[in-house]
């Protein structure tokens, strides 16, 4: 591993309401997020759909999770948040370093 990398492990819920594309189609848009800021994607897992503890929109009571393990370098995080925040199909989006 470089030193400039670290791994991470993100976790997203996924939003497709109202929208054509599969749970699929919407983790391949986030990989690619990914892979623009140098990162390389070890392992994607999808957890299924599960209903939030505390619900903030009575239209979603529960969405798709989707567990994605990858190494990019340092300031990556900050900029995948940033850019996921933008996206209406990414409803909540945690990342850790491992």
């Amino acid at each position: 591993m470089n030193q400039n990398k670290r791994n991470y492990r993100a976790t997203f819920i996924l939003d497709n309401r109202g929208k054509e594309d599969s749970i699929d189609q919407l983790i391949e848009e986030v990989k690619n997020e990914i892979v623009t800021f140098a990162g390389e994607v070890a392992a994607v897992q999808n957890l299924g759909k599960r209903d939030f503890a505390r619900v903030t929109d009575k239209k979603l009571p529960g969405a798709t999770y989707v567990q994605v393990d990858y190494s990019a370098p340092v300031s990556a995080p900050a900029q995948l948040r940033e850019r996921l925040r933008l996206n209406h199909n990414v409803y909540r989006t945690f990342i850790k370093a491992v």
